[in-house]
């Protein structure tokens, strides 16, 4: 348990911080700003969805659907993946805590690969799997972020903090604390014998890591505190980027949405940038740059655990908790659905939604289709009761297209 605390009691003033600043962003930038710059099968295009996509912070579920309506809305093929490529791996908040916990090249390095990749995997797609399936027939017409209604510096500011220390928390704090507890247990059980085995196979080391880091699901933010437990095990820095790209990037969840919704060959190219770009900037920092960089943190990390507890990080620390303890509450506490006429009420289930990001998605999905009055969905169970005179079916197909599955419910 030690050493979990320590390690949340690092990275917690530093983990507000960049909370703070995903919400100002949420808040205060225009949603449309990330629809404009994004179509066309050009090098510009998907420069631009990588650079919007580096600072935000999505997680690897919650960008799956903001693509596919980006791609909806006119989005090139190309410049999706890019997009799909490049947010998962950084934001703001993880590029925050990744300097807290693990130094400055990595913060740095990281937004860089990020760029790399996903330039190069937008770039294979334009060329090799321009297919336009959707047709500008389908694309939507651009919206606003406020729809029209002005909104006052100070509703602005509630929205920042509401999508800081409650949705985000609710969609990442999860997967933040079983980053810590894995990393604690790394610590506590795996003895350094182990990774040793590995010291001079960086190569080696970096495709086992691929193995385990693939197919499950790390956010950007939880993955760095497993980073640091590894390299404090004697895996070298480049082994421990490998996890921090590779790590958020992909998952099962991702690669059967991106498969469904884009097509085999746009995965392929899509898996193929991460992986030979996760590896390709490993190898770099192993055999390139100096390894006293990278290993200058850990030091900092056994410095701090000599010198005890500081009274700011604990009172952090003890704040960040109650907001978890707060959003998850909100999230899970039963909701009540609408009253109105059952007549006009359509029950039905949601399957995949995992974060706010997710829930908004689809939320603007449905309320697109004609004759929706209003949408209520509970983000726990994926329960949606839609309210008005519409098409079902137009319903179904709506979120289906941005990569969920509808089931009716009763």
């Amino acid at each position: 348990m030690k050493e979990i605390f320590d390690l949340i009691n690092s990275m917690a003033p530093y983990l507000l911080l960049g909370f703070l600043l995903a919400g100002l962003m949420h808040a205060f930038v225009p949603q449309n700003l990330y629809r404009r710059y994004l179509g066309g099968n050009s090098f510009r295009s998907v420069l631009n969805a990588a650079l919007l996509g580096i600072p935000l912070p999505l997680c690897s579920c919650g960008v799956i659907p903001t693509a596919m309506s980006l791609r909806k809305e006119g989005a090139s093929k190309g410049a999706t993946v890019s997009f799909l490529i490049s947010t998962p791996q950084t934001g703001v908040d993880s590029i925050i805590a990744t300097y807290s916990l693990i130094g400055l090249p990595f913060a740095l390095l990281r937004p860089l690969a990020a760029l790399v990749t996903s330039l190069f995997g937008g770039c294979l797609v334009n060329r090799f799997d321009d297919k336009d399936v959707c047709s500008t027939s389908c694309a939507a017409p651009s919206e606003s972020v406020d729809g029209g209604v002005r909104v006052s510096f100070r509703q602005r500011l509630q929205s920042a903090f509401r999508y800081a220390f409650v949705e985000m928390m609710q969609d990442i704090g999860k997967w933040l604390l079983l980053g810590l507890v894995v990393a604690g247990l790394i610590t506590v059980f795996v003895p350094d014998s182990f990774f040793a085995l590995f010291a001079d196979k960086p190569l080696l080391s970096m495709l086992l890591v691929l193995a385990f880091a693939v197919p499950m699901y790390l956010c950007a933010t939880g993955s760095i505190p497993i980073a640091v437990a590894l390299m404090l095990k004697g895996l070298s820095p480049g082994t421990a980027l490998v996890l921090l790209m590779a790590g958020p990037a992909v998952n099962v969840a991702s690669m059967l949405v991106i498969s469904k919704v884009m097509g085999k060959k746009t995965l392929l190219f899509y898996l193929l940038s991460i992986v030979s770009g996760a590896i390709a900037f490993g190898l770099a920092i192993d055999y390139l740059l100096p390894r006293e960089w990278f290993l200058t943190s850990l030091a900092h990390i056994h410095d701090c655990h000599a010198q005890g507890v500081s009274w700011f990080n604990l009172g952090c620390t003890l704040l960040m908790l109650l907001l978890l303890v707060n959003a998850f509450v909100l999230r899970y506490r039963k909701q009540d659905s609408c009253e109105l006429p059952s007549d006009k009420n359509w029950v039905m289930m949601v399957k995949g939604m995992t974060c706010n990001h997710c829930k908004n998605n689809v939320e603007k999905a449905i309320m697109k289709v004609d004759g929706v009055e209003q949408v209520d969905i509970n983000l726990a169970d994926g329960r949606t009761v839609v309210t008005g005179s519409f098409d079902r079916e137009a319903i179904k197909k709506s979120v289906e297209g941005i990569g969920f599955e509808v089931v009716e419910g009763d």
